[in-house]
């Protein structure tokens, strides 16, 4: 099915889902341009990695509509076989990172960036090495093609866990707080290879806590509370002037607890 709105990548309209008596995501709406960078903030169970579960089809929402990467979702109209079907689709355009590199420790580099391509999508070797070689000199791995992740420090890893998301040529990419994992002098390596994503033009979503991150590289900012999008909009004004006082107490306790730690 055709993607009803050319200029997003993404394009949520009344999404829901629960979990038993929980509702995570309570009627969504959201439109996310193409190679845009939009970070997501909010408070721990406010639905962030819900929803780029969703977004990645690892999770199946319950009501609503779902444009990602072109290809349309609708729940519960879609369902069984047919809904399968969309899903797989939406898998191979979608790349996901999450805050574990989730790295196979007795395959090398090369190996981890190509398994993807090879299993799913049924590259011939040459095909998915020739490409994955691309990846890793986009993230500055190059190099490390034939080392184990062993021998590889956690900013390194995470940043071919990034290799491995590009490498099925993805039209958006998703971090589920990708740097938290990591000691704060790595923190940039992965940032860095986000920004030079930008400019690429990928579409990129980012759960995050790195406030400088996204104040410098957003182009939309999102602050999720209770399954819902309570706030959106540049990061210079959701981040230093926001409007609504539950954005306002959240980063007032979040800047708190970030001054408290460093102290």
């Amino acid at each position: 099915m055709a993607d009803e709105t050319p200029a997003a990548a993404v394009a949520l309209g009344g999404l829901v889902k629960s979990f038993g008596p929980h509702r995570v995501l309570d009627g969504l709406d959201l439109r996310i341009r193409r190679g845009s960078l939009v970070v997501l903030i909010g408070p721990s169970g406010c639905g962030k990695t819900t929803l780029l579960r969703c977004l990645n089809g690892l999770e199946t929402f319950d009501a609503g509509r779902m444009t990602v990467a072109g290809i349309t979702v609708e729940r519960p109209r879609h369902a069984g076989e047919e809904l399968a079907a969309l899903v797989y689709r939406v898998r191979g355009r979608v790349g996901i990172v999450f805050q574990a590199f989730n790295l196979f420790p007795h395959r090398t580099v090369l190996d981890n960036v190509t398994l993807a391509p090879r299993l799913v999508k049924g590259e011939g070797r040459e095909a998915a090495e020739r490409r994955a070689m691309e990846m890793l000199a986009v993230v500055g791995l190059r190099e490390k093609a034939a080392s184990y992740p062993a021998a590889l420090s956690g900013g390194q890893q995470q940043r071919v866990a990034i290799a491995r998301g590009l490498a099925m040529e993805p039209e958006v990419m998703l971090y589920d707080e990708p740097t938290s994992a990591l000691d704060p002098e790595r923190v940039d390596e992965v940032l860095d290879v986000m920004e030079a994503l930008k400019a690429k033009g990928i579409t990129q979503v980012v759960v995050t806590h790195e406030m400088a991150f996204a104040r410098e590289a957003a182009d939309l900012v999102l602050f999720l509370d209770g399954g819902r999008i309570v706030e959106q909009g540049p990061p210079a004004e959701v981040l230093t002037r926001p409007r609504e006082p539950r954005t306002q107490a959240f980063l007032r306790r979040f800047l708190a607890t970030v001054r408290h730690h460093a102290d």
